[in-house]
């Protein structure tokens, strides 16, 4: 018998408030006519800063310029390579998350530890396995605990718990608010030893874009966190002690929806303005329109380079190289992709002249 989670929150004023212009803005750009090659450069952007910011939040070094160098698999110094791996894994996982997201996976444990051991280990490492002993969170400069979460013995059941809420809550609590519990109650439990909060942001985005709110990732909600980062801290302390048991387990969450909810109206706000300076673009013919969600995700990306390559490919598609190698096979077949040096073994793809003519360079 799992645990019943029953967060308590109350929908305020405000909240209501950002939440209208949450709706209200993802219908305006949902209706825009963004071009591709505009849409591709500001999904790219929002994507690296989203990487960048989230894995800064938990000490990465990088600068955002290193961290776009590792996100097009450049090498950083040596003495930062750690931080280069945590930054790679970091974006092979939200790739994977926007996959599942078109794909409507469900929200499941296999999804949540699978998710962590890519932010861990990389893309083919197995699900991670819950905690199996007490772990404490300690200021880093007086060693003072700042919180103790739940026992290990009760994490299989909390987590149960939090996966059977949001299959109750999906059809009837707005999907950002379901974004927001559930990046806080998995904090909460803190289920690993590490890599909470990183797959807790990674977490929400999967709630969000899966539900229809991640407007083509144009925008990224980790940045708005790290601007503040006391604010987004104090705003998860939801009660004075420090212990679970001793006032988490059933505190009010409405400071925290309030804060989760304004940020992602403010991060909605700003997409919606450097949409709505790109141009108008036609309706797409009807070889575009032929097109599935992974070749209009490729063919946006031809709008800054001459060529990919497999390895590019399968970063970008958050697939595996043997897998990409298929797909690729089959569109070279079909005339969407021509191959650029047949005699390398490390092919270069280019996009075909038909395709190429539907890329155009904004100003």
């Amino acid at each position: 018998m799992k645990v019943k989670w029953d967060p308590r929150y109350s929908i305020t004023d405000k909240i209501a408030a950002d939440l209208m212009t949450i709706e209200k803005i993802r219908v305006q750009v949902e209706n825009a006519q963004i071009p591709l090659s505009s849409l591709a450069r500001i999904r790219e952007s929002a994507r690296i800063r989203s990487t960048h910011f989230s894995t800064q939040i938990e000490g990465n070094r990088l600068t955002l310029q290193e961290a776009r160098d590792v996100v097009n698999s450049q090498r950083v110094a040596q003495e930062k390579a750690r931080d280069g791996s945590e930054v790679k894994n970091y974006w092979d996982a939200l790739l994977k998350i926007e996959e599942w997201a078109k794909e409507l996976r469900p929200f499941d444990e296999y999804l949540i530890k699978k998710t962590r051991s890519i932010v861990e280990k990389g893309l083919r490492a197995k699900p991670s396995e819950y905690r199996s002993e007490q772990n404490v969170i300690r200021d880093s400069l007086t060693n003072a605990i700042i919180y103790l979460p739940p026992e290990a013995k009760d994490v299989p059941e909390l987590m149960g718990g939090l996966v059977n809420w949001e299959h109750e809550a999906r059809n009837k609590t707005p999907v950002p608010l379901i974004a927001a519990l559930v990046h806080y109650q998995f904090v909460t439990i803190h289920p690993f030893y590490d890599g909470n909060g990183r797959t807790a942001r990674l977490l929400s985005t999967f709630i969000l874009q899966r539900g229809g709110y991640g407007l083509n990732g144009i925008y990224s909600l980790e940045e708005y966190h790290a601007s503040d980062l006391q604010l987004y801290y104090y705003s998860l302390v939801t009660h004075p002690h420090h212990n679970y048991y001793e006032g988490r387990e059933k505190a009010d969450l409405t400071g925290w929806v309030g804060y989760f909810v304004e940020l992602l109206a403010k991060a909605f706000e700003a997409a919606k303005k450097e949409v709505l300076t790109q141009g108008e673009n036609p309706q797409d013919p009807v070889l575009l329109r032929r097109l599935d969600h992974r070749q209009k995700n490729i063919l946006s990306m031809f709008a800054s380079r001459d060529f990919l390559t497999v390895r590019e490919l399968a970063n970008n598609l958050g697939l595996s190289e043997r897998m990409v190698r298929n797909i690729v096979n089959k569109w070279v077949q079909e005339g969407f992709l021509e191959v650029l040096d047949p005699s390398n073994k490390n092919r270069r793809y280019g996009l075909s002249e038909i395709y190429r003519q539907f890329i155009g360079t904004e100003s």
